[in-house]
């Protein structure tokens, strides 16, 4: 019985598809077929699916917001799982509660509305909160780490509350990128005026107005402390360079825009651009995004 069957024998009310494509579920655009892709609609649900996936030996994956992943090419035989209709948000106070599928922009949309900021610096980046979370996604000025107070998790088939210092928060990584499920966020911001939420936003979509256009995974590499990995390409010449139709961004050298390339032709000047600037600089940089399956 081919596995979307499976899937729905043995859960019938899930919402789940088959022949989900990646290259339309990711920013990058790239990438192969997956047997079947299934979105739980509560956090029981999930922790369901993902014990009788573990206890069947089926392949599976998360997929978030679709950003900063690069899928492979060719076929895989296993379940994409999806977050988006775990979208809820509530307040208690200055803490907002979202849903690992509420997006960057309904999370800053709720919290202007509900007086609550902190979250600003998240404008404009494309992410969900889940993926957010697990990827410990922002920038110079926040990550998820700085605001995150507890996450809810699916763990080996059981539902979890972990506390922040439970989460293994670095920079770009965390505990949940070994294959723990973030369901739910709770976050930590502060009172704060709508009009001045609405007036920092702003400001750091604006700054986010001169990255490059196109199809890409965002940041490539993450920063080596104290440094800027996209200075550090550039400063090696690799600005324009080109593997098929992957090539380097000559508007931002951490950016790989995809003009027609497959996933091989992205990996493979991934893998071009941290051997060169290796071998120029002694420097070796770690990728920030994350490879799927």
């Amino acid at each position: 019985m081919e596995l979307f069957a499976r899937l729905k024998e043995r859960f019938p009310r899930l919402d789940c598809s088959k022949a989900f494509d990646f290259s339309r579920h990711t920013t990058i655009g790239c990438g192969g077929i997956a047997a079947a892709a299934a979105a739980p609609c509560c956090a029981e649900e999930a922790a369901e699916l993902l014990t009788w996936l573990s206890r069947e030996k089926i392949a599976h994956c998360f997929l978030g917001a679709g950003a900063n992943v690069l899928p492979s090419d060719g076929f895989f035989d296993g379940v994409v799982i999806r977050f988006h209709r775990l979208d809820s948000l509530a307040r208690q106070e200055t803490e907002v509660f979202a849903g690992a599928g509420v997006t960057g922009g309904k999370l800053l949309t709720f919290s202007e509305k509900a007086g609550i900021g902190g979250f600003s610096p998240f404008s404009g980046i494309p992410m969900s909160v889940g993926g957010g979370t697990a990827m410990n996604a922002g920038i110079r000025e926040l990550h998820f780490s700085d605001v995150v107070r507890r996450v809810l998790c699916v763990e080996n088939g059981k539902l979890r509350t972990l506390e922040w210092r439970d989460c293994s928060f670095s920079e770009k990584d965390s505990v949940f990128l070994s294959g723990i499920a973030v369901i739910g966020v709770r976050l930590r911001g502060k009172i704060a005026r709508p009009e001045d939420i609405a007036r920092e936003s702003c400001y750091f979509r604006k700054r986010r107005s001169c990255l490059p256009k196109g199809r890409s995974m965002g940041c490539v590499f993450v920063n080596p402390k104290g440094m800027s990995a996209g200075e550090l390409i550039e400063r090696c010449g690799l600005k324009g360079v080109r593997r098929g139709g992957a090539v380097v961004s000559e508007q931002h050298a951490n950016f790989i825009l995809n003009e027609g390339a497959t996933s091989a032709d992205i990996s493979s000047l991934i893998a071009f651009v941290k051997e060169e600037v290796r071998r120029q600089t002694g420097i070796l940089l770690r990728r920030e995004i994350r490879c799927l399956p």
